[in-house]
């Protein structure tokens, strides 16, 4: 159909088409099998072909090398076996007129020397990388010889593998790492000024070309300005990128920032609570500068962002890669005039923490991706329409409301707060992370376009649900914050939730107990940061909220150290008592050192999880058809669940979330949407 939507406008870059302006960016999302990217790869690629992208980019930083392995589950782009496996990547994403591309690197010191062949590992200069915590060998003649090589090999891989271009990686990777000024230290050949910097990047690139031929797009990704001290500027960076472009280069993919520590990393890869777009402007100066096209991605979540982007010739394409995770059929949405039923990115950086904690990418609220292979995107109608009832409208409840109403049931939802949300909508009560409150709003809309009817301040027990004769029953009630882990009397000790919606006052000076490690309590400690009061965060895991990743974790440590929070590890709060002065005593045991220590606080905070509120639950199992039993087999294989113990009952009953037991977004979201989308 016509369109006067600039993302929809098609653009030449060399001898390519894309068919509109929106890029899913190189990135590594840790699916790669034995070093291959496979089938599971396959399916999360042509996803995004099926949604309607016009450019997809595989393999962030797929290595050339042995002594460059894998830090990410990344792709051995070093062995020719990964040919074919292009191939069917390629032939299957073309068939949906969408091109695809991949990032080809040497990560430099930017992994580890544990892993892989245990290679040592080589850059510019010995300096470590903090993140990795690699210590390199300073690279010698042969092993740029043999790097460079190395290149010209994986980009011709590439051109095998029916690929439509590839992207060189500069950003804190090898290449980086020779013309930075950070990083350089060297007085040789290939060291010292500019032109001596940069002497292996350009060698690099004229060995890629020269493999391939100019019948192949070869593109770059570099920081521009480096922002940090003794790094690459915006003029040096602007430098280097016009003597690449003199070499061929076709595109540039625009980024500002260093990657080398978890701050760094949350800068370029921003996390929810900050700025959207904040380098979309300082793109826009490099294209104006450059004669290529350029591309950018930075926190670019909505498509009136991407739209300004573009209708202002800020950039040629608009990088939207975790957009696309949240929702990879985005752009066909927008093409069919259906822009408000995307599924939002919230940013809350799940997919990225997940893969440098050693995971794979996942959405925290859309569970199919990257489980195509056994989950889908598209949910099918059931052959026969059931009567089912909901109870509770947190995320968990949601989900499984609107898949039960995809599927064609009759679906009704009893939900004993005022709004949904549930637990969503108190965590998004903290400032920084409002925009979860996102997952909900969306699952409410989708639900309100199925039909489905949402009853709130009904506190159902088992004859309100049995009122209304279901065929389903799924109890999505969640839970209550477990504080029992704290010997003393229960109204000495206040939970998160408390804290979060305000229905406890704030106090001059407060203990957070985290024994939970995960968000919960790090948004708690910050809120009560921010209010000025005296805060110690006492937990006994040996480092602070190991289940917060390295993009989220930096501005909680920021909010600590502005505001001189004191961190204690390795110690448990064993009790707390109120003294005379109604101050209290909380005790803590150190379980290493064998010792005992006590502090005087106005208030005890202590976050350990939920308890399931399961009563309503426990009032239908046996009234149910399979009391509530849950074949895993069939959850797994996404069959039906056939399990009879009540041959009289008519209705199947089920729980998920933290009806369950205390877990995360993406567990509640997961729970309901396999089991409902065989229901």
């Amino acid at each position: 159909m016509p369109t006067n939507d600039p993302l929809l406008e098609p653009f030449d870059m060399g001898h390519l088409r894309l068919k509109n302006r929106v890029v899913s960016t190189s990135h590594e999302p840790a699916y790669a099998q034995d070093g291959m990217p496979k089938e599971r790869y396959l399916r999360y690629h042509l996803e995004k072909a099926k949604g309607g992208l016009a450019l997809t980019m595989m393999g962030g930083a797929a290595c050339v090398a042995p002594e460059s392995p894998a830090f990410v589950n990344n792709i051995a782009l070093f062995r020719d076996e990964v040919v074919p496996y292009f191939r069917a990547i390629a032939d299957a994403v073309h068939e949906h007129d969408t091109l695809v591309m991949c990032q080809v690197t040497h990560a430099g010191r930017r992994t580890s020397n544990y892993a892989g062949d245990w290679l040592p590992v080589i850059s510019a200069s010995g300096d470590r990388e903090p993140q990795h915590r690699a210590f390199p060998k300073v690279a010698e003649d042969w092993d740029m010889e043999r790097v460079i090589t190395a290149y010209a090999d994986a980009a011709e891989r590439c051109k095998a593998g029916g690929l439509d271009g590839i992207e060189l990686m500069g950003n804190g990777h090898l290449l980086d790492q020779f013309w930075s000024p950070a990083t350089n230290h060297r007085d040789d050949e290939w060291g010292g000024d500019f032109e001596r910097r940069l002497r292996f990047p350009l060698e690099v690139v004229r060995a890629v070309k020269e493999r391939v031929g100019e019948d192949f797009v070869v593109g770059l990704r570099m920081a521009v300005d480096e922002a940090r001290p003794g790094g690459l500027t915006a003029e040096g960076g602007l430098e280097v990128a016009r003597r690449m472009t003199a070499e061929g280069i076709d595109f540039l993919s625009v980024l500002r920032g260093s990657l080398d520590t978890d701050r760094n990393l949350a800068r370029v890869i921003a996390p929810m609570g900050t700025p959207a777009a904040p380098d979309l402007d300082f793109a826009a100066e490099v294209k104006r500068d450059l004669g290529i096209p350029v591309m950018h991605a930075g926190r670019i979540a909505d498509l009136p962002t991407a739209r300004h982007a573009v209708r202002e010739g800020l950039l040629d394409m608009v990088g939207m890669t975790r957009a696309h995770i949240a929702d990879p059929h985005l752009m066909r949405r927008l093409a069919e005039g259906q822009e408000d039923r995307i599924r939002p990115c919230v940013g809350a950086g799940y997919c990225i923490d997940r893969i440098y904690e050693g995971g794979d990418a996942l959405c925290l609220h859309n569970p199919a991706t990257g489980r195509e292979t056994v989950l889908p995107h598209e949910i099918p109608v059931a052959p026969r329409p059931k009567s089912a009832v909901v109870v509770g409208a947190g995320p968990a409840g949601l989900e499984a409301a609107r898949v039960l109403a995809e599927r064609g049931h009759q679906v009704t939802v009893l939900e004993a707060g005022s709004k949904p949300g549930g637990q969503i909508a108190i965590a998004a009560a903290a400032p920084r992370r409002r925009d979860l409150i996102g997952i909900v709003d969306w699952r409410v809309e989708e639900c309100q376009r199925l039909g489905v009817k949402i009853r709130c301040n009904t506190y159902a027990d088992a004859s309100d649900v049995l009122e209304h004769q279901p065929d389903v029953v799924i109890v999505a009630t969640g839970g209550i914050p477990n504080t029992e882990i704290v010997d003393g009397p229960p109204n000495l000790i206040t939970d998160s939730w408390q804290i979060l919606t305000r229905e406890v006052k704030l106090a001059k000076s407060v203990v957070v107990y985290d024994d939970n490690g995960d968000h919960a309590a790090m948004s708690v400690a910050e809120v009560i940061a921010e209010s000025g009061a005296e805060l110690e965060v006492v937990t006994p895991e040996r480092v602070v909220a190991p289940l917060v990743g390295g993009t989220n974790y930096p501005a909680y440590l920021k909010a600590f150290a502005r505001h001189s929070v004191r961190l204690t590890l390795n110690s448990r709060v064993a009790s707390v008592r109120q003294e005379a002065d109604r101050r209290l005593t909380v005790t803590l045991t150190n379980e290493y050192g064998e010792t005992t220590e006590t502090r005087t606080v106005d208030q005890l905070v202590v976050e350990h999880g939920t308890t399931p509120v399961d009563d309503v639950y426990a009032e239908l199992k046996k009234h149910s058809r399979n009391h509530g039993a849950v074949d895993q087999d069939a959850l797994l294989g996404l069959r039906p669940q056939q399990i009879v113990h009540n041959e009289d009952s008519r209705f199947q009953l089920f729980r998920v979330g933290d009806a369950v037991s205390s877990r995360n977004i993406h567990a509640a979201i997961l729970d309901a949407y396999r089991l409902c989308l065989v229901i």
